[in-house]
């Protein structure tokens, strides 16, 4: 859009376009879009989601680590996910440390689980896909959810559904073993600090085993 704009402009402003033009007016247009049409419908939505999730608190805990470790793989670092991971920092800021690591178990599994799907399920991948698998563990273990985000895109239903499956079994066991996590990041090296990390491990293990078996199993062979 902005190349067509310039495009009247005279032919001796051409080495300032890429360097000065395009750049400065790209980052004005998507900073005005990002603040009047983007913040203010997103604002309202992780409003509404933290609160329904205050209203949860009160209630099953299992239920609250379930709900939490699934918004953590929906959409893998999306609103959805923040929302969760926002609750699980204000319940911390509250000294209320369970929902925290539930988050935290949640947002581990997807890439763990198709860290495991890429190993021991090889003919479903391709030979980029099993590389990028094992680049997962990795990820996984440093709770970056996002290392789940280009399996997602390339095949959304089965691996959201799987994620989402192994996410919420890793919060809701989280909460059952009545872990707690004082920690706001870290994954695995912040495992020192949980108050039962073999429950804990167990939890996220289980998860991550789920959803490889889901993905697996479902998953096409490749040609």
């Amino acid at each position: 859009l902005l190349r067509k704009l310039f495009s009247k402009l005279p032919q001796t402003l051409d080495g300032i376009k890429p360097v000065l033009l395009y750049p400065v007016f790209g980052m004005l247009i998507t900073g005005f879009i990002m603040i009047f049409l983007v913040n203010e419908p997103v604002t309202a939505i992780n409003t509404g989601l933290t609160n329904w999730l205050q209203g949860l608190s009160g209630t099953n805990a299992i239920f609250l680590g379930l709900i939490l470790g699934g918004m953590m793989a929906v959409d893998m670092g999306g609103p959805l996910n923040k929302a969760a991971f926002t609750f699980g920092i204000a319940a911390i800021e509250a000294s209320s440390f369970g929902p925290h690591a539930a988050v935290m178990a949640g947002g581990m599994v997807p890439p763990l689980g198709i860290a495991l799907a890429t190993t021991f399920f090889k003919s479903k991948f391709s030979e980029m896909e099993r590389k990028s698998g094992f680049t997962n563990y990795f990820m996984g273990a440093s709770f970056i959810t996002e290392g789940a985000i280009p399996f997602a895109a390339a095949d959304p239903l089965r691996v959201i559904v799987s994620s989402v499956i192994g996410s919420a079994t890793a919060g809701a066991l989280s909460m059952a073993f009545r872990v707690t996590l004082p920690a706001p990041h870290g994954g695995i090296f912040v495992i020192p600090l949980v108050n039962h990390p073999f429950r804990y491990l167990l939890a996220i293990l289980i998860g991550a085993l789920i959803t490889a078996l889901i993905l697996g199993i479902w998953k096409k062979k490749q040609k």
